[in-house]
This record gives C-alpha cells, sequence and structure tokens, in this order.
C-alpha cells in the first residue's frame, strides 16, 4: 500500500495537456518512476539469460541469481520506504545528523577490513546472510554531507582553501578506508562526485586545478604502485595481445558486441556466457546485452539510464529556482553518482577505459548497489514532493 502511493499523481504534478490540447513534457517524477522500473524489468531478463550457465556450473538452480536479483530489489523498495516516509529533510540537513551518518559510515568501513576477502578485496559485511558492500553507502552519505557542507560554509568554499581543506580532511578518512579494502573505483566516483558539487557551489578554478593535478598524481601512483592495475591498464592499451591471460575479460567482452552487431544474435543465444566471460551477470552484463539484444538494446539500456539521470537533474533545477541549495546540490550530486557509475561501466565494457569492477546502476547483478540506487530514488522523489511545499522564509534550511 505505502508503494503504490509513489505512483499517485501528487497536487504539484503538471496535468499532461494544457488548456489548448497539446501534450506537456511529463514531469520529472514521472519519467524517473517509469525508466527505474523499465529498468529493473530489463536488469531481471539479462540477469536470468546471463547467470544460467554460471550457477548449473555452480551446482545452484538455473534462476538462482535472477531470484537473489529480484530479492534485492524487493528489499531495495521496502527500504526506500523509510528515507521518503520517515525522514525529515530538515532533520537529514542538521549538522548533528551529518556526523552521525559519517560516523555510521566510517565504522562500517572500518569493520570491513576485518571480514572474509572475497576476489582479494574485503569490501563486504555479511547482514543477516546478505554481503553489503558499504561503499555503496558511503556514496549517498557523502552526497548528502557535501551537499550541506557547501551551502553552510559557502564563503569559506567561494572565497579561500578553507573550504577545501576542512572536507578534504574528512574526504581523506573516507576513501583511505575505502582505499585500504582496496575498491578504487567507488574512490574515483566519490571523489568526482565531491568536486561536480564544489563546482557549482562557486569554488573558485585555481583550486580546481590544483586539486586535479594532486587527485590525478595521486591516481597514478596508486596504479603504478599496484600491479593489478597497472596490468589492467596495459591490457586496456592492447586487449588482444594476451587473450588467453591478461586480456580474457576485455577481449571476450568485445568479442561479445561484435557478434551482436546492431539487432543482436537473440535473447538466450550468448556464447560468451558460457564460462567464456566469468562471472557475466555482473559488471559485463552490458556486454551480454550487446551480444543478444545488440546495438537496439544497448541503446535502450543507455536511453533509459539517461533518462534516470535527465529526471535527477530537472529535479535539482527546480530546488535550485526555488533557492532550495542543499535538496538542489543534493540531487545534483545523486544525477553525477548514476552518470559516472554508467559511463564507467559502459566504457569498461566497451575498451574505452581499463576494467574496474563498477556496476551500472539499476541494471548489474548486486544487492548493495540495487538497494542505495533505490533509496538515492526515494530521496530524488522526497525532494521533488516537498520542494514545492517549503515556505520561502524557510528555504535556507533546505
Amino acid at each position: 500500500m505505502a508503494l503504490s502511493s509513489f505512483f499517485r499523481s501528487s497536487p504539484q504534478t503538471k496535468q499532461t495537456s494544457g488548456s489548448d490540447g497539446v501534450l506537456s513534457m511529463p514531469s520529472a517524477r514521472a519519467i524517473l518512476l517509469s525508466s527505474v522500473g523499465c529498468m529493473m524489468v530489463l536488469s531481471l531478463l539479462m540477469v536470468a539469460s546471463a547467470s544460467i550457465p554460471f550457477a548449473l556450473s555452480r551446482g545452484m538452480t538455473e534462476l538462482y541469481f535472477f531470484k537473489n536479483q529480484l530479492l534485492y530489489m524487493t528489499i531495495g523498495l521496502i527500504v526506500a520506504v523509510i528515507p521518503y516516509y520517515g525522514v525529515s529533510l530538515r532533520t537529514l540537513y542538521k549538522t548533528e545528523t551529518q556526523f552521525a551518518l559519517l560516523g555510521i559510515t566510517g565504522l562500517l568501513l572500518v569493520a570491513t577490513l576485518f571480514s572474509t576477502p572475497i576476489n582479494g578485496s574485503k569490501r563486504w559485511l555479511t547482514v543477516g546472510g546478505f554481503n553489503f558492500q558499504v561503499a555503496e553507502l558511503a556514496k549517498l552519505v557523502m552526497i548528502v554531507f557535501v551537499s550541506d557542507f557547501v551551502v553552510r560554509r559557502s564563503f569559506e568554499v567561494r572565497n579561500g582553501l578553507d573550504g577545501f581543506l576542512r572536507i578534504m580532511l574528512v574526504v581523506a578518512l573516507i576513501t583511505i578506508l575505502l582505499l585500504s579494502q582496496p575498491d578504487f573505483g567507488s574512490f574515483v566516483v566519490i571523489i568526482g562526485t565531491l568536486f561536480a558539487i564544489f563546482y557549482i557551489a562557486g569554488a573558485p578554478y585555481k583550486h580546481f586545478l590544483a586539486l586535479g593535478a594532486a587527485a590525478i598524481g595521486g591516481a597514478v601512483l596508486m596504479v603504478t604502485t599496484a600491479e593489478y592495475r597497472l596490468v589492467r591498464v596495459m591490457s586496456f592499451m592492447d586487449p588482444f595481445d594476451d587473450v588467453q591471460d591478461t586480456d580474457y575479460q576485455l577481449a571476450r567482452s568485445l568479442i561479445a558486441f561484435g557478434r551482436g552487431q546492431f539487432t543482436g544474435v537473440g535473447y538466450g543465444e550468448s556464447v560468451q556466457k558460457l564460462s567464456h566471460l566469468p562471472e557475466a551477470h555482473t559488471d559485463f552484463l552490458l556486454a551480454i546485452t550487446g551480444e543478444e539484444l545488440g546495438f537496439v538494446g544497448v541503446s535502450m539500456v543507455l536511453i533509459l539510464e539517461a533518462l534516470i539521470i535527465g529526471s535527477a537533474m530537472r529535479i535539482s533545477y527546480n530546488a535550485l529556482k526555488r533557492r532550495q541549495m542543499r535538496m538542489s546540490y543534493t540531487a545534483f550530486g545523486i544525477g553525477v553518482v548514476f552518470i559516472a557509475q554508467t559511463i564507467i561501466n559502459a566504457a569498461m565494457n566497451m575498451g574505452a577505459i581499463p576494467t574496474k569492477g563498477l556496476t551500472m546502476p539499476f541494471f548489474s547483478y548486486g544487492g548493495s548497489s540495487m538497494l542505495i540506487s533505490l533509496v538515492m530514488v526515494a530521496l530524488l522523489l522526497k525532494i521533488y514532493k516537498e520542494s514545492p511545499e517549503i515556505e520561502k522564509s524557510q528555504c535556507r534550511y533546505y
């Protein structure tokens, strides 16, 4: 019953047609909900297709991963109801709430360092039989924290290095914990999102140049000092020079896209998922989509992601027009996270960047990503719903 109210029209929703009978553009809320719904259906279809050989090879039932993905979506929708109905935006942006969320996230990240390694990384905590990736929570918490910070410390952000230095102390602690797991992909997404929020908040260009140079230098250092990262970069330079070893995953992904061409070989007819492309239902699900559904299927996935991102940006812009700066920056930050993860995942699948373990929002298999992405959507819907109702005199708190 609670979830069904997501789909009911609010009093603020514009009419679908004007008085002259000409159809107007659908609301950001309508586009967001329909796009996310379509993405989730596509995800279930492609996870079912891509995961069957992998599941059978490990003695699982054919639809094991399909059922898990459906369960993750259900849990995500239930959890998303909590911020939508149970969390006040005014409370969310209080300083005490911000530091409480940061503290909880920091403790959870520390706890992951003592967890059981999975594929050589300590990124997951086991909660009630499920593995939860704390880095996904860190993305959302950092968006909310920085969105509040750039408003509360707007003078420092725009007129000196104090704003950058204050926030970087907090960011440094979070990113050190992420890199200790290690999780370089989440580190890149978080840093890129924070830079984007600072940019639209009016931070001077010279600070971006200095910090950008430092970030690039740090990234180069991390790549050159970690052998497995260096191997990925070298494999990216020539994905077919060692197809049986270091280039195996990327080469198979490119072969999948090549086989699919424009319309694909047909749903369920992928060859690369037959143990050629390892764990194809996770980070390389787009490659299997390209093989089975071709350019048409991949384009559909990317168009739906673009609609979700565009809806987030519309919600951000509408809040900005009402001078609700914290809400505007939060919606913008969520949109940037979706942009970053979509581009990185798609580019990685297509060989445009080195391989990296980042999911495509609402599409790739994974419980943590799906849960937090749906919570982000709930927060966007809450901003959309409450933004017109806030009195002008109260906008400075939002």
